[in-house]
């Protein structure tokens, strides 16, 4: 397939760009899409919850009563987990979430989400630029350019260019990343895809090997 070229004033340039039917036009595999995005989001969290067991919580140290004669139950002490204020049992502890996906099925995945995109025409394909003065101002005249007021947006650039990059980290919703490196997740995420001329290549090249 192929889609126009267009500026960063929203005009077409006249120019277009060939897409690789292998990576835009493919029969999208949802499985893969589902295990892609479970898989990252598990591996993006801290697994840091915890709480205190029995032999965590300060105090207790002391038998609260004496084992026989009261009448009651046998008590050890006042941090029981079945007493108020004591440890919790089968508590979350840190731990690992990492999870793992082949390369194979994590290609398919992101080849599955750009097909989406290709279909619901969300993608855009600009002329190379690199904002050098990394002011907001360039990112949110873009995004006027193309009458984008609301929804996520992803830039796939060749490379990874500071100045680009802070151009647009105090855009809410803004996010740019280098071509060869998008997750599954990232594309799915956004509503409006923009892809630089020169980073359709090397994004085609990772993703049908």
């Amino acid at each position: 397939m192929k889609l126009g070229i267009f500026d960063l004033n929203g005009q077409p340039t006249g120019e277009e760009v060939e897409l690789s039917s292998a990576v835009f036009e493919i029969e999208p595999n949802d499985h893969a899409l589902a295990m892609a995005v479970t898989v990252e989001q598990s591996n993006r969290r801290q697994g840091n919850h915890a709480v205190k067991s029995r032999n965590m919580v300060r105090g207790g140290g002391k038998k609260p009563w004496r084992q026989k004669g009261r009448g009651g139950a046998r008590a050890g002490t006042i941090r029981s987990p079945l007493w108020r204020g004591g440890g919790i049992i089968f508590g979350p502890y840190p731990h690992t979430h990492k999870m793992k996906i082949n390369k194979k099925m994590n290609r398919l995945a992101r080849r599955s989400a750009l097909t989406y995109k290709a279909k619901d025409q969300s993608i855009k394909v600009l002329t190379d630029f690199n904002w050098e003065d990394g002011k907001t101002t360039n990112a949110r005249n873009l995004l006027k350019a193309f009458n984008i007021k609301s929804g996520s947006v992803l830039l796939l650039t060749p490379e990874y260019s500071s100045s680009i990059y802070q151009s647009c980290r105090n855009v809410v919703d803004f996010e740019v990343i280098k071509s060869s490196d998008v997750s599954a997740r990232q594309i799915l995420k956004c509503q409006t895809l923009f892809i630089q001329k020169s980073a359709v290549a090397p994004l085609q090249e990772v993703l049908t090997k």
